[in-house]
């Protein structure tokens, strides 16, 4: 599984309902090296051409006419071969990132981010890394500690979180505020395989495949808990 195919670039589309805006972000992405498959304005033609062009990464509004946001990000990820969707909003209300993680997007950026910011963000979601607005890491922090603390009562159905060690729990609040391996190693003061092995060993007691479904593990608990 190769990380960087130097030679093709990350293959973007945006889809937002400003014109201003939207073109803004696509001529800044493209500077940027990205290519910019295509744009949408509104829900059902964002899904249409989603499918049509399958880009690496969506970025999307979730303020949409047609459809919500949430419902094109839901039938965009269910198709294949299926996008990465980083969410660019103007909201930072903890119900809407909810719910765009729980409809499958692997990031969720605020429209006041820089230009850097956005860039970064799209790169790090074509790797397949979760990112956050900072502003909005302590919604995810706050599901770990749960996740890390004694088992929440659960229904009859549900198996009782797992525990975690402390190393574990430190990584993953840092993975879940938006850093990556390498941040993250040099925080601890950890080699980045030490950091990675301790991600794998949480998957593993998740039986979770990817940081990404770990950061919406996680935002479930919590509002299960809630």
């Amino acid at each position: 599984m190769t990380d960087h195919h130097e030679d093709r670039p990350v293959t973007v589309m945006v889809v937002d309902d400003h014109p201003m805006w939207r073109d803004a972000v696509a001529r800044d992405l493209s500077e940027a090296g990205f290519d910019v498959v295509a744009t949408a304005g509104d829900g059902p033609q964002a899904v249409r051409r989603a499918k049509a062009a399958e880009p690496d990464v969506l970025v999307l509004d979730l303020n949409l006419p047609g459809l919500p946001g949430v419902e094109v990000c839901k039938e965009v990820v269910a198709a294949h071969p299926q996008p990465r969707v980083l969410v660019l909003s103007a909201s930072g209300e903890h119900a809407d990132v909810l719910e765009a993680v729980k409809s499958g997007a692997t990031g969720y950026l605020l429209k006041s981010a820089s230009t850097e910011e956005l860039i970064d963000a799209v790169r790090r979601t074509a790797a397949g890394d979760p990112v956050f607005t900072p502003g909005l890491a302590g919604l995810v922090l706050g599901e770990y500690r749960r996740l890390a603390g004694e088992p929440a009562p659960t229904a009859a159905d549900q198996p009782v979180a797992p525990q975690l060690t402390e190393r574990e729990t430190e990584v993953l609040r840092l993975v879940a505020k938006g850093l990556s391996y390498k941040q993250v190693a040099e925080r601890l003061v950890i080699s980045h395989r030490t950091v990675q092995n301790h991600v794998q060993n949480t998957l593993g007691k998740l039986q979770l495949h990817n940081r990404v479904e770990l950061v919406r593990y996680a935002i479930e608990r919590g509002l299960d808990d809630a």
